[in-house]
């Protein structure tokens, strides 16, 4: 067995690797099916943060913003006025990820648009950033928070860590750090700040406190570039040393060579998932599975007998509250959101997801047959669903999330999704201002998206 230390050595080269492809990577060498993904997760944060403006989350840690005020620097959704930087990531972290109807990545089971987003585009504001450089830091600060995530690993998670706030926090300063124009070793100081200021944990999931964890992550991303840029020193391999975030987060420590292998050439946040579904993605594939049995078999729910869904057990302290009895709590519940697509419910309208619906007689009738069964042989993105009839006949069906869907057949799912959120107008502003990116700076990209906010 090698020890501690010989580990630790392996490992001293792993921040250094990760900060080069934040600072040195140029725009040029960045795939075009990588660009266009993060355009389409641009355009659909940027749907989900305009109606998350709605939400009580969003509106309290607006009015902290507002009543501290302070530089005039990056723009908040929902506000006339613009902020520091670091106040504006953390308001719009919150609201784009106030309604858990963002994307997600199951190579670490986070959040990364809610995180890295932005603080990149508090950043870029600040700098008068074109926006395609904006839309560059974006793409990079993603996939260091994959990347990071997929090295901290299962355990990470498994132990309580929100991913979204901890590897998130990561691929925030990775963002912030290029815009601000650090080099490699600026980079690697900025990512040792973040590792003192990361935080987050699962046990806020159904409260406020999950989407402010997406805040969190941004604003530490914000503040942890801005020190190093003005010279603030921290220790560099504070990820992987003794005693580093690593080490003291339960961190998997998966071997870099894997984790990091082609990175800037290869970008794993290519395989983003998208939610069409507005509740935690852990219930999703369960969802696809019984709309297609509903709408294949025409089942109606009065003559449901059982519903068993079969899922990697991991979900089961995530997203399995058995009895929700408000909004947020029913976006991580397998057996009401089960009830609501077997009773017709429209699980992608937001309306679906109140206090009203959680004490529905028939939903909780359903809900009620619903039985939620761990099998540690499925991986994170695949359900199992059978539904028996009162007649004897059974339905089954099987889903992954990770099955391949054309860039074309996405595109259109994202796009029906934002009409369905914003309405067909404001959609296509929206759509229209990311297809112009490379002709607009990140402040006239906000002001669309302001001006699509205040309307809706």
């Amino acid at each position: 067995m090698r020890s501690p230390s010989t580990r630790h050595e392996r490992m001293s080269d792993f921040t250094p690797l990760i900060a080069r492809f934040a600072a040195d990577t140029p725009g040029s060498d960045l795939p075009d099916s990588a660009r266009r993904m993060m355009a389409l997760s641009l355009f659909d944060w940027s749907c989900v943060a305009i109606m998350g403006t709605k939400e009580p989350v969003s509106r309290i840690i607006r009015s902290l913003v507002r009543s501290e005020g302070g530089s005039a620097e990056a723009s908040v959704f929902g506000e006339s006025v613009r902020f520091p930087a670091r106040a504006a990531a953390m308001a719009n972290g919150a609201t784009s990820h106030a309604l858990d109807y963002d994307d997600t990545h199951f190579a670490y089971i986070g959040h990364p648009s809610v995180a890295v987003i932005p603080a990149a585009l508090a950043i870029a504001q600040k700098m008068d950033a074109s926006g395609m450089s904006f839309l560059d830091a974006s793409l990079v600060g993603a996939e260091t928070a994959c990347r990071i995530g997929q090295w901290l690993g299962r355990d990470h998670y498994r132990a309580g860590f929100h991913q979204t706030a901890t590897s998130g926090c990561f691929g925030a300063t990775a963002a912030c750090s290029r815009l601000l124009g650090l080099d490699a070793v600026r980079t690697g100081y900025a990512l040792g700040i973040a590792t003192t200021r990361a935080s987050g944990l699962k046990s806020q999931f159904g409260t406020m406190g999950k989407p402010y964890n997406a805040g969190l992550a941004a604003a530490n991303g914000v503040e942890s570039a801005l020190l190093a840029a003005r010279g603030f020193v921290s220790r560099p391999d504070a990820l992987e040393c003794a005693q580093g975030f690593a080490d003291t987060h339960a961190g998997e420590r998966i071997p870099p060579q894997r984790v990091l292998e082609g990175i800037g050439s290869r970008f794993v946040f290519e395989s983003v998932q998208h939610k069409f579904h507005a509740c935690c993605h852990g219930l999703h594939a369960a969802l696809e599975s019984l709309t297609a049995l509903r709408d294949e078999h025409r089942l109606g729910s009065e003559d449901i007998e059982s519903v068993r869904i079969s899922v990697n057990p991991k979900w089961l302290d995530v997203c399995n509250i058995r009895s929700p009895q408000t909004g947020l709590e029913a976006k991580f519940s397998y057996r009401l959101t089960a009830a609501m697509v077997l009773c017709g419910l429209d699980t992608a309208s937001l309306d679906s997801y109140s206090e009203g619906v959680c004490r529905q007689p028939e939903l909780i009738a359903v809900r009620d047959k619903v039985v939620v069964m761990p099998d540690s042989g499925k991986p994170d993105t695949q359900a199992d669903v059978v539904v028996s009839m009162r007649s004897g006949r059974q339905f089954g069906h099987s889903h992954d999330l990770e099955e391949p869907v054309t860039l074309s057949a996405r595109t259109a799912r994202i796009r029906e999704k934002g009409r369905t959120l914003l309405g067909d107008a404001a959609a296509a502003a929206v759509w229209g201002a990311i297809e112009g990116l490379e002709q607009l700076s990140a402040r006239q990209f906000i002001r669309s998206s302001l001006e699509v906010c205040s309307h809706v």
